[in-house]
């Protein structure tokens, strides 16, 4: 896995030019910490609740706790993995980290890989029996399909030495991985506004999904479709 463009921005015509894209650059890095602290508060919380069930929790946690308690191995076998790649993904993905380690960026993309097969693999029978019913699955089989598929596209440009190439489909797969942590302070506004709504896990739940996992990819193909016109210039000069 290569540099995948959040590092410092490559040459451009003037200061003022690169203005725009520094600024949107600092925001795609916020939003990256962002959510990986999310995902990674996500995992231990549920990692401390399968180890030590918390008594008297409000009926509608209690019911998430149990029905992850009722697949606990595989849960683990699926929230595990997921720490690990939270943890690494914004080192994999800073400029500076690369050009000081380059040996160790090469082997933390090869173990990001083989986390992103493992966490999209276990995801499938994770959605069986789902809290959100037909909406929750449909969001979870297209959203880690594609994942899957940005993976194994991702590996075979690297293979073929098409470093632009691989690493376009590096950020897909990361942002569709990254989206798990939007849907988290989506379901929250849902829990918040219950009350009011009258909504249950099982009628918002597919909608938390699909709005997180969509929202996410689509800021991820926006820092393509950007760095894709950024580097144009770059290159021209180059050339």
């Amino acid at each position: 896995m290569e540099d995948y463009g959040m590092g410092r921005a490559p040459a451009v015509p003037s200061a003022a030019a690169a203005a725009p894209r520094m600024r949107f650059q600092r925001l795609m890095w916020i939003g990256l910490i962002l959510l990986c602290l999310i995902g990674a508060a996500a995992v231990i919380r549920r990692m401390t609740a399968l180890a030590n069930p918390p008594r008297n929790a409000p009926p509608q946690f209690a019911s998430l706790d149990a029905a992850f308690a009722k697949k606990r191995v595989l849960t683990l076998m699926h929230i595990g993995p997921a720490l690990l790649f939270v943890v690494l993904v914004p080192f994999q993905f800073s400029r500076s980290f690369r050009n000081r380690h380059l040996r160790a960026h090469r082997w933390m993309g090869r173990t990001i890989m083989l986390l992103g097969l493992v966490i999209g693999l276990s995801a499938l029978p994770m959605s069986r029996q789902p809290i959100g019913g037909g909406l929750e699955v449909s969001a979870i089989l297209f959203f880690d399909g594609f994942f899957l598929l940005a993976l194994t596209k991702a590996f075979l440009h690297i293979r073929q030495c098409e470093v632009a190439l691989h690493r376009e489909w590096v950020i897909r797969a990361m942002s569709i991985a990254l989206g798990v942590a939007t849907v988290r302070p989506i379901m929250a506004v849902f829990f918040a506004t219950s009350p009011f709504t009258g909504l249950t896990p099982h009628e918002f739940f597919g909608i938390a999904f699909w709005i997180g996992f969509a929202a996410t990819y689509i800021a991820g193909e926006l820092w393509v479709r950007y760095t894709r016109l950024a580097l144009r210039p770059a290159v021209a000069s180059i050339r």
